[in-house]
């Protein structure tokens, strides 16, 4: 009966069962295997059901629904290309800056590509950037700003990792910048050799666009001046985003309709939260026996005896991940891996804020990378292209991504010098 069960669980996540049916079907079984009441598979989600920060994540989600829906990437764009558009791949660097910005509010959930995907791909190609060069700027962008808080994924991780949430939202920060950086130098050199078209500067235009946009450009740095400035904790950010958001919206901008759109963007922000907290309780019940039987000792026991550096630990943990990115879905991953990494990545001195950021990193490649990359279904819908075509066209753009993972696991003063400036220290 038990091997009948185990084939049956694979054979339905072989042919596309949602994956918390796996991981729930598991978790029963495994605990029934044991003779532990099957009331363990719960236990974890009730613990978690009560942390505060657990608010945070449909709060931010909505709020970047509600601006998704609304014409705000529309003044964002203009915006950017006011400031960067005489920069040779001015208009790509724009691309990179609202995608990066959506996305921290949305979590890459593919909300990113549908709602900016629309407005730059006619763009790009009207200003002369090629297809390829577009579609794959496009596709990869959809995940780009998983490292700047309020990302769900970031939140979701310190849940499960236990680790402040202010912390991580301070490490991700400059990994964060650094990205833009380097992906704007390889649209800097496409952009000048492709000759694509640039907007001369001007400050009235800037001015223009700017009294535009002047009700969103605050909102990270309320969020994050209010954080740090010991005026609100994340949760509570986390609801004045939502009370400012939803004001602006709906009493400034009047682009949303407070009985038309919201209960609308309302139910199609939380069945992507529904759908994180079903994998959530799913997965911590797998998690909660691979934590009884004790397999992270076991595994740092055999690291122990066959891995002696630092250095090759974290080769091997990129290696790993880079496959778990492929062929889970980022909630999933962060859900069920963590647990199983964290206490091997202490043992060789990797700080939890650190391991923190190159997680999210392999993941935000995997976002783009077959057989499970979000971005390349959704880019595949919204482009009207193949995935094959979509995956060639973000190759170049996944290479810049593979030389920042590997600058940022090898300085970790990346992630947490901003940290240790703010706080002091690190625990």
């Amino acid at each position: 009966m038990t091997w009948a069960v185990l084939i049956a669980l694979i054979l339905c996540a072989a042919c596309g069962a949602p994956l918390f049916v796996f991981f729930g079907g598991l978790a029963l079984l495994l605990f029934a295997i044991v003779g532990i009441d099957t009331s363990a598979v719960i236990i974890e989600m009730y613990r978690m059901a009560s942390a505060p920060t657990l608010v945070a994540i449909p709060l931010f989600t909505f709020a970047g629904y509600l601006m998704a829906e609304s014409r705000t990437p529309e003044r964002l764009v203009n915006l950017s290309r006011a400031l960067f558009g005489w920069l040779p791949g001015g208009l790509a660097i724009v691309a990179l800056i609202a995608c990066a910005f959506f996305t921290a509010f949305t979590g890459a959930s593919g909300v990113t590509i549908i709602a900016l995907g629309g407005l730059l791909y006619p763009i790009l190609l009207k200003e002369k950037y090629s297809e390829k060069f577009s579609l794959g700027l496009l596709t990869t962008s959809g995940s780009l700003g998983l490292l700047f808080p309020p990302s769900l994924p970031l939140i979701l991780y310190c849940l499960i990792a236990r680790v402040n949430v202010d912390d991580l939202f301070l490490a991700g920060i400059v990994p964060g910048v650094l990205l833009i950086l380097l992906l704007s130098f390889y649209s800097i050199y496409k952009g000048a050799a492709s000759k694509a078209q640039r907007e001369p500067f001007s400050l009235s235009r800037v001015k223009k666009a700017l009294i535009e946009a002047i009700w969103i450009v605050p909102l990270p740095i309320i969020i994050l001046g209010g954080i740090y400035g010991g005026i609100f904790t994340a949760s509570e950010a986390a609801a004045v985003t939502v009370v400012y958001v939803l004001f602006v919206e709906l009493v400034i901008y009047r682009d949303l309709k407070l009985t038309k759109d919201v209960p609308r963007i309302a139910s199609d922000a939380m069945i992507l939260v529904g759908g994180v907290l079903i994998i959530l309780g799913c997965a911590l019940g797998l998690t909660n026996y691979i934590v009884d039987a004790e397999v992270p000792a076991h595994i740092v026991e055999f690291m122990r005896q066959h891995i002696s550096s630092k250095f090759t630990f974290l080769i091997i943990l990129n290696v790993c991940l880079l496959v778990v990115g492929c062929l889970m879905d980022v909630f999933s991953a962060i859900i069920v891996v963590v647990p199983l990494i964290l206490p091997i990545a202490r043992e060789f001195g990797v700080h939890p804020l650190h391991l923190g950021i190159i997680f999210l990193t392999n993941l935000e490649i995997g976002y783009s990378t077959p057989p499970v990359g979000l971005n390349l279904f959704i880019g595949s819908y919204r482009f009207k292209k193949p995935i094959p075509e979509l995956c060639r066209a973000a190759l170049p753009f996944i290479a810049v991504l593979f030389i920042f993972l590997v600058i940022v696991t090898y300085v970790p003063d990346i992630s947490l010098g901003l940290v240790k400036m703010m706080r002091g220290t690190i625990d």
